[in-house]
């Protein structure tokens, strides 16, 4: 039980350290949704951003003020279909687009 917390700990601490950064997952996510619709994987008006669900996975500081982050998104369709994505930015303490991002569909799982 104790490497458990420890283990939590250990992950939680680089959030934790760095909460500034932690509220830019809009930047990300907006062009997350572009890039899927650019690659014809669903269009945007077809998805339910009520039901994105939104995880942060890493928070790196890089130098000062200036953050690498790793968000993993879930965004559901109309039809009840998931796309699972994995998404890499810089972001900093006043600007969440510091950089492009780096998307990656790591599922889609269609329901019919």
């Amino acid at each position: 039980m104790k490497k458990l917390s420890l283990l939590i700990l250990l992950v939680l601490s680089p959030i934790l350290s760095f909460s500034k950064a932690t509220g830019c997952h809009s930047w990300p996510m907006n062009m997350t949704e572009a890039w899927m619709q650019n690659a014809e994987i669903v269009d945007i008006p077809n998805l339910d951003e009520s039901k994105t669900k939104i995880t942060l996975l890493a928070l790196g500081k890089k130098k000062k003020g200036l953050y690498t982050q790793i968000y993993h998104f879930i965004f559901y369709d109309r039809k009840g279909n998931s796309y699972e994505v994995i998404t890499k930015n810089e972001a900093s303490d006043d600007e969440c687009s510091m950089s492009d991002v780096d998307s990656y569909l790591i599922s889609k799982s269609n329901i019919h």
